[in-house]
């Protein structure tokens, strides 16, 4: 095949790859990068064609597209995905803080993989060790995934580790990932035939762009051990292929601690029924609107249901407080009701967040109902979402779920206008 043959093949796939992309979880963290990723790729392919670029083949055979395509086409395998190539923060075993991209976090985040788009015969001398210096192998990354991922747990469940392999993997190293914990996805090839070092050789045509080694350029020890023998892939025995689960099944954590945020707007007026008005103040009246669009309250309801509920003194303290400013009758006698439902216990912020810096989003009354929560093993419900992303920027991400919030209206009712029956919303009484 010649160069320029190539090199159109490599910019169609990249221009295609690159439309499956823009269409694949819009809105999603990590869509734009992934997508920049690929025009940056066909930017480098189209100024090759051009002549401003002068490169070899093997440049070509080694463009990212492989990668590139994997990650997308393991999203595209996937559910409820929620961030692409997106950076963690862990500590190694040496305790030293090290940085892991997961290529797609699915599934609610209970799921983390790695897609690997290298040769099963290249992965497999990496692991045997007859790659180049400084080549990482699969499971020494794998390693690391495992380490991560028991330091990022969601919903306190360790996010399961899978690898899909888009070029295959060798079938004993397959089976010591999976001995490990991680899930393999791909086809699995067999390995039949002792190599010398004579035979030994590097793959022609690696189209590996992962950055094997970013982060560790020792060379593996003992990976002779690995393998009672030296081996080579014979990548014409599929021993199994594997596809992706369509959803994996994790265990709902039975504890949720509500926020401030959350007991308001679970005894709003807005919430059960008193949406149809146009307030004097433009939050209210957009949140009314928004409540006509989608209530809230049966949200709220069916993530409570069946759970054990608690709050932490600060937010019972406040809550009261803004209760008693601002409340009218039908809301303080939803939050009578609302309180007696709920384990009160004393505020409690776990290690982690008390290394957190405070600022204009992390106040000290966010840190102990977040933190009191962390430490009850519990999900907290509330609609302060800038705690939540400013506490994510410094690397503590709370198990929340996130609702819209509704204010105390109920005072404010007599000044405001309505704004007819016919927008007019029913809520859990009916009103």
């Amino acid at each position: 095949m010649s160069l320029q043959v190539m090199l159109q093949q490599r910019i169609s796939s990249a221009q295609e790859l690159l439309q499956r992309a823009e269409q694949l979880c819009p809105g999603v963290e990590g869509h734009q990068k992934l997508c920049g990723k690929l025009r940056a790729e066909l930017r480098f392919l189209q100024r090759v064609k051009t002549g401003e670029l002068q490169v070899k083949e093997s440049h070509l055979h080694s463009t990212n597209l492989t990668h590139l395509t994997a990650i997308v086409e393991s999203a595209q395998s996937l559910e409820d995905v929620v961030a692409l190539l997106r950076v963690f923060t862990y500590q190694d075993a040496a305790g030293q803080r090290q940085t892991l991209v997961v290529d797609v976090v699915a599934n609610g985040g209970h799921t983390w993989v790695k897609a690997v788009g290298r040769k099963a015969e290249a992965l497999h001398n990496i692991w045997q060790g007859r790659g180049q210096y400084g080549d990482k192998s699969i499971i020494s990354q794998a390693e690391d995934f495992l380490q991560a991922s028991r330091q990022q747990p969601v919903h306190y469940r360790h996010p399961h580790v899978v690898f899909a392999f888009y070029n295959g993997v060798s079938s004993p190293m397959a089976d010591r990932l999976r001995d490990m914990g991680v899930s393999v996805r791909g086809d699995i090839v067999a390995v039949n035939a002792v190599v010398t070092e004579d035979d030994d050789e590097d793959d022609e045509e690696d189209e590996d762009e992962e950055e094997l080694g970013d982060d560790d350029d020792e060379e593996e020890e003992d990976d002779e051990s690995e393998v009672a023998e030296a081996t080579r892939v014979d990548r014409s025995t599929v021993v199994a292929s594997l596809a992706f689960p369509a959803q994996v099944q994790v265990e709902e954590c039975r504890r949720v601690n509500l926020d401030i945020t959350t007991l308001i707007t679970y005894v709003s007026s807005l919430s059960h029924g008193r949406c149809h008005f146009t307030f004097r103040e433009h939050v209210l009246t957009e949140q009314a609107a928004q409540e006509r669009r989608q209530q809230v309250l049966p949200e709220l309801d069916a993530f409570m249901a069946g759970k054990e509920l608690f709050a932490c003194r600060a937010a019972v303290t406040d809550f009261q407080l803004i209760l008693d400013t601002l409340g009218g009758p039908g809301e303080k006698e939803r939050a009578e009701k609302l309180l007696a439902r709920l384990h009160l216990v004393d505020d409690q912020p776990s290690e982690r967040t008390l290394h957190l810096t405070h600022s204009a989003k992390i106040n000290r009354r966010s840190l102990m109902i977040f933190g009191t929560g962390d430490s009850l093993r519990a999900v907290t419900m509330t609609a302060n979402s800038r705690f939540v992303r400013a506490a994510a920027n410094q690397g503590v991400r709370y198990s929340v779920f996130i609702h819209q919030p509704r204010a105390l209206t109920e005072g404010k009712e007599w000044r405001a206008t309505p704004t007819g029956t016919e927008t007019k919303c029913l809520g859990a009484d009916g009103s």
